[in-house]
């Protein structure tokens, strides 16, 4: 038996559950654990920032499917990583978060005049899935399993786990075993009853036109090839909530992609019965309601959902299935094949002629901004360039605020599970943590991160840590120096007639809405990066060309025009969006 740090303890757990990697920045209160995961060949990335951390770790999780863990030390490293930690368990991705505190006896209860204190646990606790402070050495392994319960226990999100750092560091004489998980959480997905299959078969046999709507809860399942083979069998369209593009193919032509906002509603309401998986409903898929889905006693709603919460929490269902969504897809698929001879697919064929028609009708207004070849480009270049240059398996990161918008409308997503963005919380800044960790996740590609001048001064600093640990990373940064998405909603505010006539308002007109210029090529080259500053679409392509030529980390600014760049597509949608429904 030899001296052992709560650090050791912790990282030997991380190993047996198969962590490879965890993202943090060192810190003396974990010394223990740091060290430790060295020994244990676990591999450290260190962003610059705690949040960054966070997102890195989400990336990372949500393009494997494996546990990402991130880590933070007491006091300002977790006041720094909170902002992350929120916008994780809202994006609903499986995140470990562990961090130290200050020595038992100043925490828990926290003593009056504690340096770097506070209640880390109860704060964390307030919106994560799971948090826990660890009270005594022995107690650390069976904090840590419940831990680890928590990650692979339901709808994935932010489990905590706080060790004072004497805990962590402090060595007592004893050796606790090391369990493999099987032996303390349920390894195998969540089963689904038989009967209430054969339910759901019934239902959609007997639609005249089903449609299917996939939620993240499909890409955590990793259920892209069962849920392409359901489809298929059924000849359903196949809508997404935003978070969950990609989950099939959009080069499908059953594939019904978001960015056809108006389509989605004309197919929500074509169909006569609904096969809803791994979605709450929420608010950007219009809560389910009328009018932009058909009403509910017209519409016999499936609902399969790893989280029991969200079945019929927004909109009603007939059949509500608690279950793994993979699991139940594989059964859906084998009683569709014994039943193929029920399917009737000749009205859904001719709807589906009608949905591509109307498809590319809106795909050739949305392509008229391409023929432009001005400068400073149009933002519309920008998206259509990577999806030529880059490989289709390539991660791509959306951030910002109407460069996310511009990004999304002009990418299709053409592998699975390859869109990474903050769907529910549109949190600025967090695409340069997740680039790295999608860097890590996917080091065989380069990953594609289109971010807005706004959002990446908000975290410039993540560009060293790409050339730090050789990640291959193009940041493209388009740069119109103004708060876009804020100035155009603030300008019809102002002055709702001039905007509908000029399409801007003079330079005193608005309030506060408009930055500075910041050379983001110049940042980066001080940095170690490769960089290039462009401000035209022939320009454009050949700096991406030469950048993904240098095999590692560069940058592209990208001089947008402000005006073009404050009218991004489909605003008016997502204004509709943040409205109630009122429909019946």
């Amino acid at each position: 038996m030899s001296d052992t740090t709560g650090g050791e303890v912790l990282a030997r757990m991380l190993k047996a559950e198969g962590v490879e990697v965890v993202f943090g920045i060192i810190d003396g209160t974990y010394f223990g654990f740091y060290s430790a995961l060295k020994r244990e060949g676990i591999r450290l990335i260190t962003p610059r920032h705690e949040a960054s951390g966070v997102h890195a770790a989400a990336a990372y999780a949500r393009l494997t499917g494996r546990l990402g863990v991130c880590m933070a030390s007491n006091g300002p490293g977790v006041a720094n990583i909170l902002p992350g930690l929120v916008v994780e368990e809202a994006e609903g991705n499986r995140v470990l978060c562990i961090t130290s505190a200050r020595r038992t006896g100043a925490m828990y209860p926290l003593r009056t005049g504690t340096y770097q204190g506070f209640d880390q646990e109860a704060v964390i606790g307030a919106f994560a899935k799971w948090s826990r402070a660890v009270p005594s050495f022995d107690r650390l392994p069976e904090l840590a399993r419940a831990a680890l319960r928590a990650c692979w226990n339901g709808r994935p999100g932010v489990v905590h786990l706080d060790v004072p750092e004497n805990l962590m560091n402090g060595k007592v004489a004893v050796s606790p075993a090391i369990l493999a998980p099987a032996a303390y959480r349920r390894t195998a997905p969540q089963g689904v009853d038989a009967a209430q299959v054969e339910q759901a078969a019934d239902l959609l046999l007997r639609a005249d036109m089903p449609v299917i709507h996939a939620g993240s809860g499909v890409l955590h399942a990793r259920a892209f090839d069962a849920l392409q083979a359901v489809a298929e069998l059924l000849e359903a369209p196949v809508t997404t909530s935003w978070s969950a593009r990609g989950v099939i193919s959009e080069t499908s032509p059953l594939a019904i992609p978001m960015t056809h906002v108006k389509l989605n509603s004309i197919v929500r309401n074509d169909a006569d019965a609904a096969l809803i998986l791994g979605s709450r409903v929420g608010e950007t898929d219009w809560w389910g309601k009328p009018p932009y889905w058909r009403a509910p006693a017209e519409q016999p709603t499936v609902q399969v959902d790893i989280d029991d919460r969200s079945i019929g929490a927004n909109k009603p269902v007939t059949v509500g299935i608690n279950a793994d969504v993979g699991v139940f897809l594989a059964a859906l698929r084998a009683r569709l094949e014994a039943r193929r001879g029920e399917i009737r697919p000749a009205a859904r064929r001719e709807r589906m002629k009608r949905y591509r028609t109307l498809m590319a009708r809106y795909q050739a207004k949305l392509d008229q901004p391409l023929a432009t070849s001005g400068s400073p480009l149009h933002p519309a270049h920008v998206g259509t360039a990577c999806g030529r240059l880059f490989p289709a398996e390539s991660p791509f990161i959306a951030d910002g605020g109407n460069t996310a918008v511009w990004a999304m409308f002009y990418h299709q997503v053409r592998a699975h599970g390859r869109l990474l963005s903050t769907f529910k919380m549109g949190m600025l800044g967090a695409g340069m943590g997740q680039a790295l960790g999608a860097a890590v996740a996917a080091p065989d590609v380069p990953v594609c991160c289109v971010i807005g001048d706004g959002a990446a001064g908000m975290h410039p600093q993540e560009i060293e840590s790409a050339v730090r640990h050789k990640l291959r990373i193009i940041f493209i940064v388009l740069c119109d120096r103004q708060w876009g998405m804020v100035k155009i909603n603030q300008s019809f505010a102002l002055k709702p007639l001039k905007m509908l006539l000029r399409k801007r308002l003079a330079p005193d007109e608005n309030l506060w809405a408009d930055l500075g210029e910041m050379d983001f090529a110049r940042i980066a080259q001080a940095m170690g990066a490769h960089a290039e500053r462009v401000s035209d679409p022939e320009n454009l392509s050949h700096a991406i060309s030469r950048a993904l030529a240098t095999g590692g980390p560069a940058l592209i600014h990208v001089d947008v025009d402000p005006v073009a760049h404050m009218w991004a597509p489909g605003l008016v949608h997502f204004k509709a969006m943040h409205q109630e429904p009122k429909g019946k």
